[in-house]
């Protein structure tokens, strides 16, 4: 992981499966996997394939950071060996692919990220106050809605500058979904998708672009994963759940939130994991879900063996990885079924064999 302005948009690491044939049925086959999609699950993707790079040397993969829809176009293309994406697949859209494994790999939060560098505690803000400012109804620092929210806060006089996604972006699909739950003027003017027509605001490319925007002019905001504000050093605003509590984003209050949903989550693990009851009062109101999209069929057997054997790794010892960066580990009963959909891998029609 490398900390700066911006995090890197693509990993390329050296990393091997042990004991894998080819198809020629030769020892350790050089493997080559691709994948893109997903910024959010970016520096969590960075850090498994370094992990994987320990375990197994000799083979290549390659995850281009392009944002969850260009992902998901690639992965339907057939040009990369899997997709990640914040936005799990629709039965009509799974419909227009091949046959595809989608499964849950982790969860983190969708933080709001600022540059108020006066501001000695973190900023306040109700799904009021964030409507408001991406909807442009809210346009001053000094609106009585952000100043009632933060009694006693001396904030700037100055205009907010509103940053948002331009590409395809699964987090933009998480930040809609809530903006849609919590706000029906939203709902009914922009609604929800992976990309959605701004009101207001500048679009930057990924979750990097956002963050950069953000950080290089003071007075603006934005939304991004939170593994990406605080290696940029930029605060996050605690958020006001169903319950009246101000959350901050972090581990533990995203694990809250994929709790709160626990038996939906059972019956669908597309289900969306924003807003959560006030029955959570912990929660935080902005998580999602994040997915891996996999050909549930590919040619080559060390690459579909290499493919499986990386995808239960991010599933089982991966989990642990994400826990210390931030993204919420998946609870027992979705790794199981996880790793069930992972068994339905095939390579050329055939079971998977190492």
């Amino acid at each position: 992981m490398r900390t700066g302005r911006a995090i890197t948009a693509a990993v390329i690491l050296v990393v091997g499966i042990s004991g894998c044939k080819s198809n020629s049925g030769g020892s350790d086959a050089n493997v080559q996997l691709n994948g893109a999609g997903s910024t959010f699950v970016y520096p969590a993707m960075s850090r498994w394939t370094a992990e994987f790079t320990r375990i197994h040397p000799g083979m290549r993969i390659n995850y281009q950071s392009i944002g969850s829809g260009g992902g998901i176009q690639q992965v339907k293309n057939g040009t990369v060996d899997f997709g990640a994406s914040d936005n799990p697949l629709a039965d009509q859209q799974l419909a227009g692919m091949k046959p595809m494994v989608q499964i849950p790999e982790s969860a983190g939060p969708v933080c709001i990220t600022y540059n108020l560098p006066n501001l000695q505690q973190p900023l306040r803000l109700s799904a009021e106050a964030i409507s408001g400012i991406f909807l442009g109804t809210i346009t001053r620092w000094q609106d009585p809605v952000i100043q009632r929210e933060n009694p006693g806060v001396n904030l700037p006089t100055s205009n907010i500058v509103v940053s948002h996604r331009s590409d395809g972006s699964g987090t933009t699909n998480a930040f809609t979904t809530y903006l849609s739950a919590v706000s029906p003027e939203w709902q009914s003017k922009v609604g929800k998708g992976n990309a959605v027509q701004w009101p207001v605001g500048l679009g930057g490319k990924g979750s990097e672009g956002v963050t950069e925007q953000v950080r290089q002019s003071p007075g603006s905001l934005g939304y991004v994963e939170l593994t990406y504000a605080t290696q940029n050093r930029l605060p996050v605003a605690a958020i006001k759940n169903q319950a009246g509590q101000y959350i901050l984003p972090n581990t533990g209050s995203t694990t809250d939130a994929v709790n709160a949903f626990s038996d939906q989550l059972s019956k669908d693990p597309r289900t969306p994991i924003v807003n959560p009851p006030a029955s959570a009062p912990t929660a935080y109101p902005i998580a999602t879900l994040t997915f891996l999209i996999l050909p549930k069929d590919g040619p080559g057997m060390a690459k579909r063996a290499a493919l499986k054997d990386f995808v239960t790794y991010i599933i089982n010892d991966g989990q642990q990885i994400a826990n210390g960066m931030q993204y919420a580990p998946l609870p027992d009963t979705m790794k199981q079924y996880d790793l069930q959909q992972i068994g339905q891998l095939t390579a050329g029609g055939q079971p998977i064999q190492h």
